[in-house]
Order: C-alpha cells, then structure tokens, then sequence
C-alpha cells in the first residue's frame, strides 16, 4: 500500500526530504565520472546505494528520493546493458528504497514515532541524459514526441515499483514539464514538480515560477506539490514566497548547498557561502515552504540542520 503525502504531511507539518545521492556515493569511493551518473552505483555498486538511504532516514528525512535521476533507458542501452537489464535496474532503485526502508523501519523507525519516509520516484529531465548540464539550461530542441518516449516508461516503472509518488524533479522547461505531468494523470501516478531556476524568480528556460504554477494547477488533478530544487540557496526563499503567492500547492525546495557545477567535468568548485544550511532551511519555512530537503552537495549533516530548524520553527513559530 503507497504512503499518502497529505497523511505523512498531516503529522510532521513540514515534511523533510533526504539530500544528495552523488556526494555521498563519492564519499565512500563511487567513481561517477561517468554519464551514468549516480545510476552506475545501481548496477555496480548498491550497497552504497542503500547506505546512502539508511543515513538520511537516520539524519530525520520523511522522504527520501530514488537513485533514477540518471537511470533511463536511453542512457543505460547506449553504455551497453539491454532494455530488460536497463528496465531492471531502474526498478531496483525503488526496491532498495523500500528494502531499506522496511528494514531501517523495524530495527529503528517504529519506535521513534517518526511516519515510515515517503519513497519519491525521481523522474530527472531529458537534459539529465544528455549529460552536459542542459538540465539548467532546457531548450532541447528535439520533438514532443521524443520527450514522451523519453519519460514514459521510466515513469511506467517507477510507479508499478511502487514509488509512493513519482519526483518529476530538476525540471528547466515549462513545456516538458507538461508533457511530463501529462503522462504521470494518463498513468493515474501521483507526482510532484520541481523545477530547476537560474534565478529567485524564473526557472532555467525563463518562463516565470509563477506561470509554470498556474500552468500547471490547472487540469492535473494529481499533482500533490510545486517547487524547485538543484538551484542555489540564495534565489530559494524568494521562489518558494512567488509559488506560495499564486497557487494553493503545498511547495518543495531543495537547493543546492551553493557550489557551482562544471557540466563538462562533473565537479563541483567553491565554497557555501552565507547562511548555514539549517538557517536557510528555516528562511524557507518562514516563508511558506511545506517540505525542505538538499539536492547537490548536501548530505545527511545538512538533513540534521534542518530537522533541528524545523524543531526550533515548530515550536516558535518563527
């Protein structure tokens, strides 16, 4: 039986996503300088990949987010798996999840109160598979039609899986985000959006978060949540108060820790700058934000911080 946003919602008030899966993986050795990505760990090395689970259900996360960003079909049959191995591997993202899960649930979980995560089917965009960091950049340039072959069965997968709710996340472009939420109502899939901003007001392609929100809260009656993520922490607090502004959505952010990537090296370069995670987190809270995590460049001590915001918020109010 799938868990219920509104339910896990209902008791936390602010509900807590996990943080990155790439900073982590490197942490304990993962080589992913690869187009795969963090998707390689699947396949080569997914004890990590459940590890990476285990501590941020440990670090406080209510949710926590499937390492499929990069695993689609195109990507995984062009480095030579076939297409059941590469459908295989994209189900077993939400299978360690959920194993994790149960596990981390029995041992740890049950007794604490806490609710049982939420497991976000992670839906990354079209640019994810190009590898070239076109995902903070969008125009593709390639039909409609492709996009929908594109997200469609990984979509498929993920939900029959069992993801509780399917993560179209890290999205820079208005249009395929419609095309993306369109296939999740045709599946009956609920899902959330999160869209990737260059800056505190427009995501990566320049339409404005405002109209994305209206756009999309008209006619999709499945989506649970709106907001964004993979951007810097700075530009955070004024999206999340411009969705909260024009749309009855509950709003998800979760930034990046404020590094700056180079697509072509996969690395990362600079320091966090300004305030700490946890005073960023609750910057976010203030402002209306129902559900905070991290994207790039955090980790589980980033989670901690913001549990212990959303303690200090709860119980102040401020």
């Amino acid at each position: 039986m799938r868990i219920a946003l509104d339910e896990v919602l209902a008791q936390q008030k602010i509900l807590l996503l996990d943080g990155s899966m790439s900073t982590p993986l490197e942490a304990m050795g993962c080589d992913l300088n690869d187009p795969l990505w963090t998707a390689r760990a699947l396949a080569e090395r997914p004890e990590l990949v459940r590890k990476v689970h285990l501590d941020y259900f440990r670090a406080g996360a209510d949710a926590g987010i499937t390492d499929s960003y990069q695993a689609t079909i195109p990507g995984l049959t062009e480095r030579g798996y076939s297409l059941r191995e590469a459908e295989d591997l994209i189900a077993r993202s939400v299978e360690l999840f959920l194993e994790e899960r149960r596990a981390w649930w029995e041992e740890e979980g049950r007794g604490s109160g806490r609710p049982m995560p939420l497991c976000l089917g992670s839906v990354g965009p079209y640019g994810a598979c190009l590898a070239d960091g076109s995902e903070y950049r969008g125009n593709y340039g390639v039909s409609d039609q492709v996009l929908r072959d594109f997200h469609r069965r990984r979509m498929e997968i993920l939900w029959e899986a069992g993801t509780d709710l399917l993560a179209l996340e890290t999205m820079p472009s208005l249009h395929e985000t419609r095309i993306a939420a369109d296939l999740a109502e045709e599946l009956g899939a609920d899902y959330y959006v999160s869209f990737s901003c260059r800056d505190g007001s427009h995501i990566c392609e320049g339409d404005s978060v405002e109209d994305c929100a209206r756009t999309l809260a008209e006619g999709h009656p499945h989506l649970r949540m709106i907001g964004v993520n993979c951007t810097p922490p700075q530009f955070a607090e004024s999206l999340v108060t411009h969705l909260r502004g024009c749309c009855g959505l509950p709003v998800v952010v979760y930034p990046n820790s404020g590094e700056t990537c180079d697509p072509a090296t996969k690395t990362w370069h600079g320091t966090p700058g300004g305030p700490d995670f946890g005073d960023y987190a609750r910057r976010w809270m203030r402002a209306g934000a129902a559900a905070v995590g991290g994207c790039c460049r955090t980790v589980d001590s980033h989670i901690r911080q913001a549990a212990r915001s959303r303690e200090i918020y709860l119980k102040l109010g401020r």
